[in-house]
């Protein structure tokens, strides 16, 4: 692997998608049921929190971004994040330069806590934020209810994690 991680720009936006599209396709991703316009996602991103992994030859293979966790001021050093791999580049370490990207650049800018909620059956993210410093803090229970996919009608819960910086 040659891969290198750098700010995502506009540009990167039809890989980007692409990418979120397979993971909201699996079902274990996202309760979203479709990736937002360019625009709402850009703006409602962290400046300086989205980065993209690209392999040897600068083709984005994966994405990670950040959005506030609440307008309260008390709560501005925490965080949210996503992170996705291209299911063809999975297993190749790009979720773990991501995710330890994403994190050096929050500590930077001054944040505290990372977090992210995960769906249980996603072993696969759940033990990249592990390998990645990441600890359970909670279980939400029948959190939200799916409309679309493999688990449309089914209520899921999340296990929440965080990484504090």
């Amino acid at each position: 692997m040659n891969a290198g991680i750098r700010d995502m720009v506009p540009a990167d936006w039809a890989a980007v998608v692409r990418i979120y599209a397979a993971g909201i396709a699996g079902g274990n991703a996202t309760f979203a049921d479709a990736p937002p316009p360019a625009e709402e996602f850009f703006a409602s991103r962290i400046p300086g929190l989205s980065l993209v992994a690209t392999d040897g030859g600068g083709a984005v293979q994966g994405w990670a971004a950040a959005t506030p966790t609440s307008s309260r001021e008390v709560y501005r050093g925490v965080i949210e994040h996503s992170v996705y791999v291209d299911p063809a580049a999975a297993g190749q370490g790009l979720g773990l330069l991501l995710l330890r990207g994403l994190a050096g650049r929050a500590r930077g800018l001054g944040y505290w806590t990372v977090q992210s909620s995960i769906f249980p059956e996603n072993l696969p993210s759940l033990a990249l934020h592990e390998k990645a410093g990441f600890r359970r803090i909670g279980r939400r229970e029948r959190i939200a209810h799916m409309n679309h996919g493999p688990h449309a009608g089914v209520w899921r819960d999340t296990l929440l994690v965080e990484l504090r910086l």
